[in-house]
């Protein structure tokens, strides 16, 4: 216990009569901080960044959506039990593939009503999601959830007897696999800024690597997990998932680079020329 990291008491604050939850206030966080870097991502290649703000208002929320729906659907034994379990995103459970897919989906579409190129918009975007996922594991932390199995290592996590799964009533300190995210997020997020400014990557190479990155990660961290979750031959659910998209996302890569041409410049919308004068 004396070299372990201790749980906060509380996943919220108390900010008078009202009582904000830690969970919610680092998504609020993380959106805010995904916005700024890609206002500036954009702008260096040509865009226009108050797109972003457009994209943003629509991609979040779908992306909130999505991500809770994803949760409801591969963890619906984990909700609360009340009317509002469904939705109880202030107490954790977002699944972060069904939050980029459906987040994804909404901003290509409002990409296209814009007239904008997609691909180097999803380059763009790419370091800003690991970013904002990032800043999301500190609500993990607060929550006393997505923590690996029984750990000794001096930054394992206590966790409170109450949030303790199921057999492991006895251990005091596990394996802080949110905290490995968090700085694997980072990491990954730094080195594809690199990669943009030192080598020639065709869009949307960065985001399909982002894809295969964290995917990769996340076979790891699937390995250590012990929260509850559905399994399939052995393994949890998202170990396949995390596999899946793996493969998809190295061959996506790859695709996205056969072709020796340059990045794709930014495509605005066109704009209608003026009329010439009557003669």
């Amino acid at each position: 216990m004396l070299g372990s990291i201790p749980s906060p008491t509380s996943s919220g604050l108390q900010l008078g009569p009202f009582e904000v939850h830690v969970y919610g206030l680092m998504y609020a966080i993380g959106v805010a901080l995904a916005i700024y870097i890609t206002r500036r991502r954009w702008r260096a290649v040509g865009g226009d960044p108050d797109l972003v703000y457009d994209v943003a208002i629509w991609g979040f929320p779908a992306g909130l959506i999505g991500g809770r729906l994803y949760f409801d659907i591969t963890s619906f034994s984990e909700m609360p039990h009340t009317w509002y379990g469904p939705i109880a995103i202030w107490d954790g459970g977002m699944g972060i593939w069904g939050g980029v897919a459906a987040g994804a989906a909404v901003g290509i579409w409002r990409l296209r009503r814009a007239g904008v190129s997609v691909a180097p918009f999803m380059d763009a975007v790419a370091p800003a999601l690991l970013v904002a996922q990032a800043v999301g594991r500190i609500g993990n932390y607060f929550n006393q959830e997505l923590f690996g199995g029984p750990s000794s290592l001096p930054w394992a996590i206590q966790i409170a007897p109450a949030n303790r799964p199921v057999g492991y009533g006895a251990y005091a300190t596990f394996q802080p696999t949110f905290l490995y995210e968090l700085i694997f997020d980072l990491a990954l997020a730094a080195f594809l800024v690199w990669l943009g400014h030192h080598r020639r990557i065709r869009p949307p190479g960065l985001f399909a690597l982002y894809v295969t990155g964290y995917s990769a990660f996340r076979i790891f961290e699937e390995s250590l997990r012990v929260d509850p979750a559905h399994y399939i031959l052995g393994q949890r659910l998202n170990f396949w998932v995390a596999i899946a998209l793996t493969i998809v996302g190295a061959a996506w890569f790859v695709v996205t680079q056969r072709d020796p041409g340059l990045p794709g410049a930014v495509a605005e919308p066109e704009r209608p020329r003026p009329l010439s004068p009557p003669p």
